[in-house]
């Protein structure tokens, strides 16, 4: 009875709907045409006379006769065999299977008559029939289906065409704006407490949000409302978080779009979707208008290699700025867009007045990444082992994006093996699976080989501990992951600049592998090939950009404005000849220093290796059990120490406390 009552009473909504599948038009028409095809069989017509049809009927060539009275019409149907007393050789070769002829007739009383008179004396055999006259309408919808068909399969792929772009049905639509319009009682739910760290950016986004509020607060004063916010940065960064949370905290319209939706093969739509887009914002003021990945239609001008042809993103681009700061006026509309190519994007569309404030949406450091696990593991099951400032200090360099990534592989690994809560152990590994790739273990090595690959990590993570600008180890593996034979992951110190100390030290460890192959083993691989490209691009870095270079200092040759000017290289061969050197100098005096410092600790090395070996991975303790302490210990190396003092004084300090 429950099942009964349940399945008669279904809300409407819950009907299954009839998509249209336009597969099934695209046979229809093709069924038509066959159809059509077999009911026509392409006969030839002629014309003739009365006199000569009359000859002819004599001679028994018709098989089949219609009469029309009302036309005084007669339509005969030629023999087969008897094609050749109508036409001539070259038209026998192109008459179809039932060819006819049309003859006016006086009447049809004295066709009647001829024909009695004929069939009595002649005995022919043709069959006559008399009919009113012929289907006009028929006819006229015979000869037309061509055009017809033509007219309807346009329409359709008009409207297909047109079904994204302001609703389907409307081929003369295609211009409009593509935008969707949310406001506060829209289905987005992000709001400011949800986007993890990015302080300073959440106080610009927000003063604007406040403006649109409470505009009042600010125009007293003399202010104006902004007209517009570009958000940089890199990707996976959080600037279309930030937009969606601006949608769900405004109590104002907030149209989103993408740069992508301006752009169409038809010449002039992209401006004509801008000025609706500009239209519909206008009539909605107050309001926020998102432009997501604005550098498709944003890029400079006149770059283009088609420079005789019309360029629509020009065109469009054009169209934007003037809507932006033309003689119209646009207050209350504030533009929000977000990219991470500002380099490559028109500097009219930068200046002072179209986006009056650039927000920069950087890498999160330390305590951001710390907030942005705390935000992203509140939906997983966690244990006491998980702790998201030890995570935040294994995951440098990560975006958002890259964080949410870390967690949601921790999540899938835990469920593989069957647990009942994501552990610690899950998040390293959805670590590693994410720089590194997936474990190899079934890649064949040799003995040989995984010696050369254990002497060679075990090299980058012995120079690497004992320098004291370089990198401190964290985990070091000769388990092959994605394209690597070999892996080690280092806890970098987060810092604003560099010193050149700190740049030779890193080159040096980095040359670690190498040196190690070559001192130890007595020849060198390909493996340390990715080592030896970072090396050299450093190096380069540091005589061309940096000027840290003994021969050429305080100099860069490195033009940030973006100009080009048509320069190879903006200085001269003997320049470069001495660019050269300098660079060679500076990796083959890293290479000998990396050299003396494994032949000092030779035998510790060599504990290393062996140990790589036999375990294939090992970690930060191990390296301690055989060198000692770190001499020099990195400012989040004191941070995370202080952490743990904390974590086993806290139980000492709970009953007393309690």
């Amino acid at each position: 009875m429950m099942e009964n009552n349940n399945n008669g009473n279904l809300p409407k909504n819950n009907k299954p709907k009839i998509r249209f599948n336009p597969y099934l038009l695209y046979g229809l028409i093709v069924i038509v045409l066959i159809g059509l095809f077999m009911m026509n069989d392409f006969s030839t017509t002629r014309e003739i006379g009365w006199t000569e049809f009359q000859h002819l009927a004599q001679e028994d060539v018709f098989e089949k006769l219609v009469v029309y009275n009302k036309k005084n019409v007669l339509e005969a149907t030629i023999k087969n065999d008897r094609k050749e007393l109508v036409f001539d050789r070259k038209e026998i070769e192109q008459v179809g299977l039932s060819p006819k002829v049309f003859v006016k007739i006086p009447s049809a009383d004295k066709f009647s008559d001829f024909y009695d008179k004929t069939v009595l004396e002649k005995k022919i055999s043709a069959k006559v029939n008399y009919k009113d006259g012929d289907d006009t309408i028929w006819n006229i919808l015979f000869s037309a289906w061509p055009i017809l068909l033509i007219i309807f399969v346009w329409l359709f792929f008009m409207r297909r065409m047109a079904g994204g772009a302001g609703g389907p049905g409307n081929i003369f639509s295609v211009g409009r704006s593509k935008a969707q319009i949310f406001d506060k009682d829209g289905h987005i739910k992000v709001t400011f407490k949800d986007v993890a760290g990015l302080a300073e950016a959440k106080q610009e986004i927000e003063e604007i949000v406040s403006f649109l509020k409470n505009p009042a607060k600010y125009t007293e004063l003399g202010g104006k409302i902004p007209k517009g916010a570009l958000l940089v940065g890199p990707p996976g960064t959080g600037k279309t978080l930030l937009a969606k949370a601006v949608a769900g905290e405004a109590n104002v319209p907030f149209f989103s779009l993408s740069g992508s939706d301006f752009v169409e093969m038809f010449v002039g739509v992209g401006a004509s979707r801008v000025r609706d887009l500009f239209r519909q914002a206008k009539e909605k003021s107050p309001c926020i208008v998102f432009i997501d990945e604005i550098d498709a239609v944003g890029r400079a001008r006149g770059k283009n290699v088609n420079v005789n042809g019309n360029d629509e993103r020009e065109n469009t681009l054009n169209q934007l700025l003037t809507e932006m700061d033309g003689f119209g006026s646009n207050s209350g509309v504030i533009i929000l867009a977000a990219t991470n190519r500002a380099d490559v994007l028109d500097k009219a569309l930068l200046r002072a007045g179209r986006f009056d404030r650039q927000i920069h949406v950087e890498l999160p450091d330390l305590n951001e990444r710390k907030e942005i696990f705390d935000v992203h593991l509140r939906p997983i099951k966690i244990d006491q082992t998980v702790d998201a400032e030890f995570m935040a200090r294994q995951t440098p360099g990560f975006s958002g994006a890259d964080i949410a990534n870390v967690c949601n592989e921790a999540a899938l690994i835990a469920a593989r093996n069957g647990k009942n809560f994501v552990q610690k152990d899950d998040f390293m590994n959805a670590v590693d699976r994410i720089v590194g790739g997936l474990e190899k273990r079934s890649r064949i090595t040799t003995d040989r080989e995984r010696r050369s690959i254990a002497f060679h990590e075990a090299g980058h993570a012995t120079i690497s501990w004992l320098l004291e600008h370089a990198n401190p180890l964290v985990k070091v593996t000769i388990v092959p992951r994605g394209k690597a034979l070999g892996a080690a992951w280092y806890l970098p110190e987060e810092r604003q600049i560099t010193t050149r100390d700190q740049l030779l030290d890193e080159m040096c460890a980095t040359l670690g592998g190498r040196a190690a192959e070559a001192l130890f083993l007595g020849e060198i691989s390909t493996g340390a090939s990715n080592d030896l490209e970072r090396v050299t691009k450093q190096a380069y870095a540091m005589v061309v950009y940096f000027g840290m270079s003994d021969k050429l200092p305080n100099l860069n040759y490195y033009d940030s404005t973006g100009q080009d000017w048509g320069f190879t290289k903006p200085y001269s061969e003997e320049t470069a000849k001495l660019i050269d050197e300098e660079v060679q100098h500076i990796v083959n005096k890293q290479y000998e220093r990396a050299k003396s410092i494994l032949a000092e600790y030779a035998e510790k090395h060599h504990q290393l290796g062996e140990r790589l070996l036999e375990s294939e991975v090992i970690y930060s303790e191990d390296m301690e059990h055989i060198f000692g302490k770190r001499p020099w210990v990195s400012r989040s190396q004191e941070i995370l120490n202080r952490k743990e003092e904390e974590q086993q004084k806290s139980p000492e300090e709970t009953p007393a406390s309690a």
